[in-house]
């Protein structure tokens, strides 16, 4: 199974008073042509999917993803207002039938996927409640022996000097890897939030950060080689929980 991975794309409408509004639109319209140019089976975002959370930069959002061929699952940011976002994305059942939290199971595909929302209302970090570790730890041990592949915006562990306490309570950190240790079925979870790609072993699987697809806010990409083209991420899945990835640069 092949995967796709977008993150902190950070819309603005494009008449906004910002230099990088028509830029970010851009760097998305361009990353989606490609992105279909490799035939994945479905496409994740991870999350601060606009800037604002405004209503107009969903709608603007939900234009510049229209082309993409494969079925997109997305999760919020820290930058996205839920209520918004379900409006603006309420024709996805996933999306429609969440409800305090936008987290969600899709089992149509021999690798299950599992959105998991770390956002609450004005908190920049990371926070995994108890209500959510129940729900987490449920949902694994419904099916114990089938692939599974996790995504979230917050990254439940540190990055160097560049995301240090991401979560405002470590303890629900340390819970999120509990309960992903406890479950070996999970091949990987993918990240958002940080802008930098990061590759790491975490709670015995594979953890995944990729960079924003929006050039002016990312980091810790070689622009020699990007060109200061837009990146994204591939994944594919392959045996019980092989997850194989790289960072792919628009137009390479």
């Amino acid at each position: 199974m092949l995967i796709a991975q977008i993150s902190d794309t950070h819309i603005l409408v494009p008449e906004a008073e910002h230099s990088a509004a028509e830029l970010r639109g851009d760097c998305l319209r361009r990353t989606v042509a490609d992105i279909n140019k490799q035939h994945p089976d479905a496409v994740v975002i991870t999350g601060d999917t606009v800037q604002h959370g405004q209503p107009e930069e969903y709608a603007h959002l939900r234009e510049l993803l229209a082309p993409l061929d494969a079925p997109v699952y997305l999760v919020p940011g820290n930058r996205d207002d839920k209520n918004e976002l379900r409006a603006a994305f309420g024709d996805c059942p996933y999306i429609a039938g969440t409800g305090e939290f936008l987290h969600y199971v899709i089992d149509e595909y021999d690798i299950r996927l599992v959105g998991i929302d770390s956002t609450l209302v004005g908190e920049r970090k990371g926070r995994f409640c108890t209500a959510r570790q129940d729900w987490l730890d449920g949902v694994l041990g419904q099916q114990p022996n089938r692939p599974t592949l996790l995504f979230i915006h917050h990254p439940p562990f540190d990055v160097g000097d560049h995301y240090v306490g991401g979560y405002r309570r470590p303890e629900e950190a340390a819970a999120l890897e509990d309960i992903v240790s406890r479950h070996p079925q999970v091949a990987g979870l993918l990240c958002g939030h940080v802008h930098w790609p990061v590759e790491r072993e975490w709670a015995g699987t594979q953890a995944r950060i990729m960079p924003s697809v929006a050039v002016d806010v990312r980091k810790g990409v070689d622009e020699v080689e990007a060109g200061g083209r837009p990146v994204y991420m591939l994944h594919q899945l392959s045996g019980a929980t092989d997850l194989v990835s790289h960072t792919r640069t628009v137009g390479a």
